[in-house]
């Protein structure tokens, strides 16, 4: 089921989510739910508390070299400690829950993480490039934290003057209308 995904500033985003301790049908639904709702939105990541859901659970599905979200390349991440981190990396980010905002972000180039995957297991991934990025990034949301907290003073005053006068007009959802035209709802 698609869900709705919550959009700066709505309070719930700076919310430190809580340890998943049942490994159940819920959390199974909650995992194939935030799957769908990112596919929908064209997004690469997505925390549960996006979607109002307070849990230490993030999902990532990085483009393969055609640009295709294969499902078999999903990371579904629950519980994850950061055990290790490396090096300096910036790249452009974006956020589901900041609509049509990029901007430069410095985090560490190379993560080793452990998690638990949807049964329970433990499992450890070491990630460079775009997927320790987006391991970042995704955590951040876990610790109620955006990712316009890090771009610097100045770029957050402007953001924070940009994104009010834009929060009196209608945004773009993301969402297609339909296939034939490339407007966006409200």
């Amino acid at each position: 089921m698609i869900r709705e995904i919550l959009t700066y500033p709505d309070k719930r985003l700076f919310v430190r989510s809580n340890e998943v301790s049942k490994f159940d049908e819920k959390l199974h639904t909650l995992l194939d739910d935030m799957y769908e709702t990112m596919i929908d939105s064209e997004g690469i990541g997505l925390a549960a508390i996006q979607i109002g859901e307070p849990v230490r659970v993030l999902i990532i599905n990085i483009p393969n070299e055609e640009d295709v979200q294969d499902r078999a390349n999903l990371l579904e991440v629950i519980n994850p400690v950061f055990e290790d981190k490396q090096g300096e990396a910036i790249y452009q980010e974006g956020c589901l829950s900041v609509p049509g905002f990029y901007e430069d972000v410095k985090r560490a180039q190379w993560v080793r993480v452990r998690f638990f995957d949807r049964f329970g297991k433990e499992q450890t991934i070491e990630a460079d490039g775009l997927l320790a990025i987006a391991l970042q990034h995704e955590n951040d949301h876990l610790d109620g934290h955006l990712f316009i907290e890090k771009i610097g003073f100045n770029k957050r005053k402007k953001f924070d003057k940009e994104y009010k006068k834009g929060l009196k007009q209608p945004r773009p959802t993301g969402r297609k209308i339909n296939q034939e035209s490339s407007e966006k709802t409200a």
